[in-house]
């Protein structure tokens, strides 16, 4: 019977690399200690949040599952090129997977686009052959230039002809970001104080004729799950809704009344889990070769 010890290492440190992902995936810029200015509360003028609430900033993001819902398709906005185009442009042939991201995210818009790109670079359908991709900024100060910049590197990461002419990389103002943001369900804030926005991540599915039919929530995206959304969005069906747990990568700081990564927790969990994966399967490793080492001398010694 094989030794279940190598199997139970890999699946040990397979657990690490799990949480140090998910740390890297909240604050890839954890280096920098950065501080996410003051709280809302100073916006709005509340009190502070009391412990375990959820910050009044957060009470206003959030993603909405409006299933069934169909998109404004006859918003404007400019593509990676500069050209005016609608939403429109980019339905009725195929199903479409939409993705919001502003371009100059520090955090989480680039882990969804690139769990978007690791999930379709599973799938044998192709980009721009059995499905489109929109991804739309919701921040009004993106420029085409920007689009053009992000969309070279997925493209590049993606690597399949016909790539170019299915991904599309859209900037707008913000009354016709409102209207798409409203219609998808996807809520968000805007800290002034530091520029950056406040906002959960995920990414939704749609019909060729511009109608919500799957949501998908966090920064990672089994390919399979996909795929069967995309089949099924194809033929116009809309799934059911799922369960809505939400990334986010801000939490209430009540010693500093200001809003900050929470990243060392995770951070903290990920070494622990390191280093105990480690430990274990160095034990396991050097009770393998004791145990190899010992069958090999009974065998030179002629032991049964």
């Amino acid at each position: 019977m094989p030794s279940t010890e190598p199997r139970l290492a890999r699946t040990l440190w397979r657990v690490a690399v799990s949480a140090f992902t998910i740390a890297l995936a909240c604050g890839p810029r954890l280096a920098a200690a950065q501080d996410l200015g003051p709280a809302p509360t100073d916006r709005v003028g509340a009190g502070a949040p009391t412990a375990g609430a959820m910050p009044e900033l957060l009470q206003d993001v959030g993603l909405d599952q409006n299933l069934n819902a169909q998109l404004p398709l006859h918003l404007q906005f400019k593509d990676e090129q500069g050209r005016t185009v609608t939403l429109g442009d980019y339905f009725g042939k195929r199903p479409v997977i939409l993705t919001l991201a502003y371009y100059e995210c520090p955090m989480l818009c680039t882990q969804v686009l690139n769990g978007v790109a690791s999930a379709i670079g599973v799938l044998k359908f192709s980009v721009g052959h059995e499905y489109e991709i929109v991804t739309v900024s919701f921040d009004p100060r993106d420029t085409p230039e920007r689009a053009r910049a992000k969309k070279a590197n997925y493209i590049e990461r993606y690597n399949r002809p016909g790539a170019e002419a299915g991904w599309h990389f859209l900037t707008g103002n913000s009354r016709e970001i409102s209207a798409l943001t409203r219609a998808v369900g996807f809520r968000y804030a805007y800290n002034a104080s530091i520029g950056q926005f406040a906002h959960a991540s995920g990414i939704m599915v749609a019909t060729p004729d511009g109608r919500l039919s799957h949501y998908f929530y966090g920064i990672e995206y089994w390919p399979r799950d996909l795929r069967l959304a995309l089949i099924e969005a194809a033929d116009r069906k809309i799934g059911s809704p799922v369960d809505d747990v939400l990334l986010y990568c801000f939490h209430y700081d009540p010693a500093s009344g200001k809003y900050s990564l929470a990243v060392m927790t995770v951070v903290r969990i990920a070494g622990v889990l390191t280093l105990v994966a480690g430990a274990t399967a160095i034990v396991l490793m050097r009770r393998r070769e004791r145990n190899e080492s010992l069958a090999r001398k009974a065998h030179a010694l002629g032991a049964p």
